[in-house]
C-alpha cells in the first residue's frame, strides 16, 4: 500500500467534508456566537478549521519544529463572513497537497516538535503529527462546528453518511 497516496486521499476527503460543514454556516450568521462562555466563537472556530487544512498542515510538513517564546502574540484568524472563510479554506489546498506528495519516507519518520515558552508540547514522528494534529484535529473541530450549526437551527450536513437533516 502506498500510504502517502492514501494519506493524500484521506486529506482530500476530510477537507471536502469540512468545506461542506463550513458551507452550512447560515449566510449572515453572527460569527461572534458562542454556545457557552468557554467556547470559541463561531467565526474563530471556522477560522481555526482553515488553520488545520492550510498553514498548520504546511508547517507540519515543511518545518521540523515550531517554537514560540512566552512573549509570542498569536492572532487567530477570524473571518468576517462565510464566503471569506471558504476562500481561506481553499487558499492553501494545492500547496498542502503538493507538500504531502513531496514528503519523503525519511521526513515522515523524523520527529516534529512544537515548543512554546521553552516547553515541548509535541515531539512525535511527522506522520503521527499530521494524523493527530492536522487530520484528527480538523475532524474534532468540524464536529464542534456541527453542534454550533444545530444550536443555530441550521441544517447539519452529514460527514460519513447522511445526517438527520438529509434523511
Amino acid at each position: 500500500m502506498d500510504f502517502q497516496k492514501e494519506l493524500l486521499a484521506e486529506y482530500d476527503r476530510e477537507v471536502a467534508r469540512t468545506r461542506k460543514t463550513l458551507e452550512a454556516i447560515p449566510a449572515g450568521a453572527d460569527l461572534g456566537y458562542k454556545p457557552h462562555e468557554k467556547s470559541m466563537s463561531l467565526g474563530r472556530l471556522a477560522g481555526h478549521l482553515t488553520d488545520m487544512t492550510g498553514r498548520w498542515a504546511l508547517d507540519t510538513l515543511r518545518k521540523d519544529k515550531l517554537e514560540f517564546g512566552a512573549d509570542h502574540k498569536w492572532e487567530p484568524y477570524v473571518p468576517d463572513n462565510r464566503e471569506e472563510v471558504l476562500k481561506k479554506l481553499d487558499a492553501d489546498l494545492a500547496e498542502v497537497r503538493h507538500a504531502i506528495g513531496a514528503t519523503t519516507p525519511e521526513q515522515w519518520d523524523r520527529h516534529w516538535k512544537f515548543v512554546y515558552a521553552g516547553t515541548t508540547f509535541i515531539d512525535e514522528p511527522r506522520y503521527q503529527v499530521f494524523r493527530d494534529y492536522v487530520l484528527n484535529h480538523m475532524i474534532h473541530h468540524r464536529a464542534q462546528l456541527s453542534v454550533y450549526l444545530r444550536l443555530l437551527g441550521a441544517k447539519v450536513p452529514g460527514s460519513y453518511g447522511p445526517s438527520a437533516d438529509e434523511m
